[in-house]
């Protein structure tokens, strides 16, 4: 298949010729919804933890007599039932991620990046020049190619590029190895480069 190339100024210069088993997959939902969940999972933190009895500080003696006091039996002051105890059931740390095999993570990536390109939500642009790092020129630019709301892959890092585009909170500037699929899903569009382009057909072969 072929995906038109776009200049800056909206206007369409070329065709790049593509790779059908990349950018011309059938689209499968449950795998992309399997694949998106498992990479939030995994970037969750997990680091909550509580403290049981055992692991409350103190309470090393029992606080009064088993008999005579007319209290209820008590073998120390850490127990749940006590204020300044540890926790019945205390939450610990875990590891919230799943596990997703290579292969059906680029199958949801491709299917993710197919869709976009039979929606007309994937461009490919020659080159997208900025010059320096003003906001307001990319702007411009992105306003021109009608996607305000999109990530920007690049082949490698540009600088001038991210900084322009940290200001604008509907704009995502990443590098190819940087790409994930929430990052795809989370944008109206995607523009790609043409070195991207090359680059993401080989990883995802």
């Amino acid at each position: 298949m072929e995906l038109a190339v776009f200049k800056s100024d909206g206007k369409q210069s070329s065709t790049l010729k593509v790779s059908d088993d990349t950018f011309g997959a059938d689209f499968n939902e449950p795998l992309v919804h399997q694949v998106v969940v498992a990479y939030q999972a995994g970037a969750r933190s997990g680091t909550r933890a509580q403290k049981n009895r055992a692991a409350a500080r103190g309470g090393g003696t029992k606080p009064w007599r088993q008999k005579g006091t007319g209290r209820a039996r008590a073998g120390t002051t850490r127990s749940p039932l006590w204020r300044g105890g540890g926790r019945a059931f205390p939450a610990s740390n875990r590891d919230f991620g799943q596990k997703i095999n290579r292969k059906m993570y680029r199958a949801g990536l491709r299917s993710i990046l197919s869709e976009m390109a039979r929606d007309d939500r994937l461009f490919v642009c020659d080159d997208i020049p900025v010059s320096e790092p003003k906001t307001q020129a990319l702007s411009r630019t992105l306003k021109t190619l009608n996607s305000e709301d999109s990530v920007i892959v690049t082949h490698t890092y540009e600088r001038n590029l991210w900084l322009a585009a940290r200001n604008l909170h509907k704009v995502n500037v990443c590098e190819v190895r940087d790409v994930d699929p929430v990052v795809l899903a989370g944008h109206e569009k995607v523009i790609l480069t043409s070195d991207a382009v090359k680059q993401i057909e080989e990883w995802l072969q």
